[in-house]
């Protein structure tokens, strides 16, 4: 079974999407088989690694409300390890349709328990938003990796999250997990970067990843291209820190082992 990690913040702008395609990447990259799931309306997962979502037929709102196979929607990405479920359009109609459905709550996890053994991840990028849709990716996921920028108001609505986190798991999903609070848009030059590592950390201690994401024009770059940012350039910093993070979360799930001097690439 694979372990599926979605990636939710309802405030915007804090890198949900640029964290899910560089996981992903790397996931892939370090030969894990792994599907990005694309769970945002905007489809920005979808174009960031290559495919127009106004060519996109049918994605994750057929997969949900028509209950389409999955397996009969997923795209090739140019890494063998790599997998997309798209979104396009239509997916802005499913918060009002899923309404009056019968266990609205639970379609995505149907969707994906069918393919859920073949993959050794499913990340799912979610919209900023606590609506139905990322209700129904809390309730499909083993886990949820929370992304904080390192600005101002870092933590603000992140206790709404969390609190709704409490609810799915109270209510729908028992098994869900915190995979991990990852820091982003840090730039050490800038004394309030580094006030929300020292807060966040304070708060959260041990659920913050050690790995935090640099500003890096390379990671702004790289969806113009289509790419992750490891396809754009793999020295970049943006490149190394997502691997770190991969590497990061892997040992976390027990499937690599690293002596400390190699948890982290330089």
């Amino acid at each position: 079974m694979g372990k599926i990690i979605c990636i939710a913040n309802q405030k915007g702008g804090v890198g949900k999407t640029t964290t899910a395609i560089n996981l992903a990447s790397a996931l892939a990259l370090l030969e894990f088989k792994t599907l990005l799931v694309d769970a945002d309306p905007q489809a920005n997962s979808t174009s960031g690694i290559g495919f127009d979502p106004k060519n996109i037929k049918v994605g994750l709102y057929e997969t949900i409300i028509q209950d389409l196979n999955p397996t009969d929607i997923i795209l090739n990405t140019e890494n063998p390890y790599l997998y997309l479920l798209p979104a396009n359009i239509d997916l802005v109609g499913a918060e009002i349709e899923l309404v009056d459905l019968p266990n609205r709550e639970k379609l995505m996890s149907r969707a994906l328990n069918r393919i859920n053994e073949a993959y050794d991840f499913i990340i799912i990028d979610c919209s900023p938003s606590l609506g139905l849709i990322t209700t129904n990716a809390l309730t499909a996921s083993d886990s949820v990796l929370i992304p904080v920028q390192c600005e101002f108001f870092a933590l603000e609505g992140l206790g709404k999250l969390l609190n709704t986190i409490k609810i799915v798991q109270r209510s729908i999903n028992p098994k869900l997990e915190i995979e991990g609070i990852l820091l982003t848009m840090y730039d050490m030059r800038l004394r309030l970067s580094n006030q929300v590592v020292d807060e966040v950390k304070t708060h959260f201690q041990q659920l913050v990843f050690d790995t935090i994401i640099q500003r890096n024009i390379k990671l702004s770059e790289a969806p113009s291209f289509g790419v992750s940012v490891i396809e754009h350039d793999a020295g970049s910093k943006g490149s190394i820190n997502y691997l770190n993070l991969a590497r990061e979360i892997l040992q976390k799930n027990g499937l690599t082992k690293m002596v400390e001097e190699d948890k982290q690439l330089s």
